[in-house]
Parts: C-alpha cells; sequence; structure tokens
C-alpha cells in the first residue's frame, strides 16, 4: 500500500539509484533514460560536480529568505543567465518549477501594462494545442482539452491560434509561405480581440509535449515577433523544455536570433537535482514595474541559495561537458534512426524534432494522416511496453490532447552513440510487439 497518489492508480518499481543515464530499480532491474524523465534531466543523473557544489552550499546555508537575504549563488546564477539571454534582458525572478515560472510572467506583463499605462490590455493569446502548466493561470492559455476541461468554470480562458502543424495541413514546413501563414493567425487574433486589449503572445519556440517536438515552419518564429511588435503585445517564449542546451543551443530562441520581451525557464535549468525555474525579462519592462510599487508575486523558495548553487553547477556542466554541441551531434544521429524506424514501421507517420528534442507520431495512415484509433491508447501502451523492456520514453497525443498518439525520444544530452543504439533497438522490439498487440486487439 502507498499513501501517495497522483495522476492514476498505476504502480511503478521503487527507484534504488540512478547514474548518467541509466536508473535501476531495488530488484535490480536496469532502466535506459529515453526521455530524461519528463524532459528534465538534460545533464544526466548524479552528476558528481553538481552534487559537490550542492554539497559546498549546504555546509553555508540552505535557506535564506529574499526579504531578509541576498544571497552569493542567487546572484551568481541570476547573472549568468542573463549572460545567456539575448542582449537586453539582465533581469531575473527565480521560482521552483515551470507552472510558477509562467505564472510569473503572466503577471510581470500584467503589471507591466498597468505601470505603463496601458491598462486595458489583458488578454493572453496561445496556442492549441499547447501546454504552458498547471497551475490555473497558466493552464488558462494552455490549449489541451484533457487537462484544461474539468476547470473551465474556475478560470478565464484565453485566445488561443492554432499550432504551425503543417505536416497535418499538407503544407511544406520549408516554404517561407507556410510560415507566413500560419503568422497570419496571430494578427488577425489581435485584430480580432482588439489591439488595445492584448497584453501578450505565449508559445514554445519549438513545440514540446502537446505538439510532440513541432519545428515552427520557416520564418513562423520571426514573424510572430514581428507582429507583436507593431502592435505593442508582449512576446513571452516558453523555453521549460526547450531550454538549457535541449535543442542543440543554450535557448532555442538562438536558432532565429529572436529578442523576446520575457522568457521562461525550467526542467533542464537545474536538470532534476533541485525544484528550480525562472524568468528573465528586458530590463526598462521590469523596472517599470518596481518603479510603478514593485512585483506583487513571489514565491516562499524564490531564489533559494541551495537551488541556485545546483543551477549555477549545471550551467558549468553543460559547458564543460559541451553538451549544446552533444545535442547537435546526437540530435542528428538519433533523427536519423528514428527515420529508420519509420521505414521500418508503417504505424509511424511523422518524425519531427530538434537537437535532442525529438518525437514520432502514430497513424493509421501516413497518406491520410489519420490517427490510429483513440480507444487503442496506443501511445500508452508503447510506453508500457518499452518500461517492461527497460527503456524509458514519454508520450502525449498531438491532436487537442484526444487523438494523434506521439512519443518522444528526448535521452539526457550526455547520450553517446551506443546509448542511441541501445533506444532504438529497444524502441524496435517494443513496436513489432505493439503492433502485434494492435493486431490482436482488433481481432478480438
Amino acid at each position: 500500500m502507498s499513501h501517495l497518489f497522483y495522476q492514476t492508480s498505476q504502480r511503478r518499481p521503487l527507484l534504488d539509484q540512478a547514474r548518467g543515464v541509466y536508473m535501476w530499480d531495488v530488484d535490480g532491474k536496469r532502466y535506459l533514460d529515453g526521455s530524461s524523465g519528463a524532459m528534465v534531466c538534460n545533464i544526466g543523473h548524479s552528476n558528481p560536480n553538481v552534487l559537490d557544489a550542492m554539497r559546498r552550499q549546504m555546509e553555508k546555508s540552505t535557506f535564506g529568505y529574499r526579504l531578509h537575504f541576498e544571497t552569493e549563488a542567487s546572484e551568481q546564477l541570476a547573472a549568468r543567465t542573463a549572460a545567456l539571454c539575448p542582449e537586453g534582458m539582465n533581469k531575473v525572478f527565480f521560482v521552483s518549477g515551470g507552472s510558477e515560472a509562467v505564472e510569473s510572467a503572466l503577471k510581470l506583463a500584467r503589471q507591466h501594462a498597468l505601470a505603463v499605462g496601458q491598462g486595458k490590455r489583458w488578454k493572453i493569446i496561445s496556442r492549441t494545442p499547447s501546454y504552458h502548466g498547471c497551475t490555473l493561470g497558466a493552464l488558462a492559455i494552455t490549449g489541451y482539452a484533457p487537462l484544461t476541461a474539468p476547470f473551465a468554470l474556475m478560470m478565464r480562458e484565453m485566445p488561443k491560434i492554432p499550432a504551425p502543424r503543417a505536416y497535418l495541413d499538407g503544407l511544406d514546413p520549408t516554404d517561407p509561405a507556410t510560415g507566413a501563414h500560419y503568422a497570419a493567425m496571430l494578427e488577425q487574433e489581435i485584430i480580432a480581440q482588439g489591439p488595445d486589449s492584448v497584453l501578450a503572445f505565449v508559445v514554445e519556440p519549438i513545440g514540446g509535449a502537446s505538439t510532440g517536438a513541432l519545428v515552427p515552419p520557416l520564418g513562423y518564429m520571426q514573424a510572430v515577433q514581428d507582429i507583436c511588435r507593431r502592435y505593442g503585445v508582449l512576446l513571452i517564449l516558453d523555453e521549460v523544455m526547450t531550454g538549457a542546451g535541449r535543442t542543440g543551443r543554450f535557448l532555442a530562441l538562438e536558432h532565429w536570433n529572436l529578442s523576446p520581451d520575457i522568457v521562461v525557464l525550467s526542467k533542464g535549468f537545474a536538470a532534476g537535482y533541485v525544484p528550480l525555474g525562472a524568468i528573465a525579462a528586458r530590463d526598462d519592462l521590469v523596472q517599470a514595474v518596481l518603479d510603478g510599487g514593485g512585483f506583487l508575486h513571489g514565491f516562499t523558495y524564490a531564489g533559494n541559495p541551495l537551488a541556485c548553487a545546483a543551477g549555477c553547477a549545471v550551467i558549468d556542466e553543460i559547458a564543460r561537458l559541451g553538451l549544446v554541441q552533444n545535442a547537435q551531434g546526437m540530435g542528428r544521429a538519433l533523427r536519423a534512426r528514428l527515420d529508420a524506424l519509420m521505414a521500418r514501421h508503417p504505424i509511424i507517420g511523422d518524425v519531427r524534432g530538434q537537437g535532442l528534442l525529438l518525437a514520432f507520431e502514430f497513424m493509421a495512415d501516413r497518406d491520410t494522416k489519420a490517427p490510429l484509433p483513440s480507444a487503442l491508447n496506443a501511445h500508452q501502451r508503447l510506453v508500457d511496453i518499452a518500461y517492461e523492456m527497460g527503456l524509458i520514453v514519454y508520450s502525449r497525443r498531438t491532436r487537442d490532447g484526444v487523438a494523434g498518439d506521439h512519443i518522444m525520444v528526448c535521452p539526457p544530452l550526455i547520450v553517446t552513440e551506443q546509448h542511441l543504439d541501445e533506444i532504438t533497438q529497444t524502441l524496435d522490439a517494443a513496436l513489432t510487439r505493439l503492433v502485434d498487440d494492435l493486431a490482436l486487439s482488433e481481432m478480438a
């Protein structure tokens, strides 16, 4: 019996230890962490340099409330975070996770509007499908019906535009006209809502779990930035999953040289060693809020010195081990292996992603893009089969959370070719078994 409860009643083995890309349960079975947990453990498990940095900080202090003390660890991490962001984004606010970070970004944006005399701006446009967190504020900008519908009466849902799923719409993602087509939807929505009422546009530069590593079509990100500037709408980039080297840049925004107003970080930012997240914002934006009476928001553990010491050490290890570069090389190698799996398994209808943020989507028919019947629950069945075989992967549904099964394959950035071989060999066997199981289910 367990006194814990989470999303379901499903039980898993008791974890004993984790090292590098591997984890072991108390019975000695080894698992390869092919999803970095929930795309979190970017530098792998139990990195000794991070653990040493945490021990050193613990010997000094484990907590210092932000209203009572400044801490060396939080000041250092703030400075290093700002240095990794686009020029002019020198202000950093720490939290304990991605949902808190998104919530903080929304509140900062609103308080900035009030501070500069634009109090009519309050609407946050986002995309569907999308996922930005589990708090009510973050859910209001999330486009994923199974997660948002139960709470709709408790929150004020915000306007949304379609995510640029060119592969489903039969459009060429390498054609700039495709990027312009989807970006135009943002401008149309701003106009429909009333430009003076729109506060911000929140977007993952490369899609996370809700769209299965969706890379935007050519020109899309630059176009939405230009549209935001044209209408005075703040651009908030949700880099909770894409940040900290995951896509082959420290921040995914670097793929397009973007200059947002606010960047949201978590997950790989502390790589699972401690709960940690952050927002980084333009200097003038923050200063206007501080001059207007202060940021009316905060969390008890904001800027926790132990968490920040771990964050600094994680950034050190990303640089020392060349993990941004490894994400590029190993990402190309893993993508090639997933493409080969698609060639062998007709159930795979699309492979996509950037760096080591990769996914493949199941389809009943590649030509029509028809999804598998939802009742088959294929994505969870594949996860369970792979888990039984000693491989951890992550799954969701691409099409608004109700159809379009996809599997995220996002191992730690320390992976080698040998690890990639193990991942794809296990996936190959798991896919073969899944297809057999689905055939048996259909016959029954």
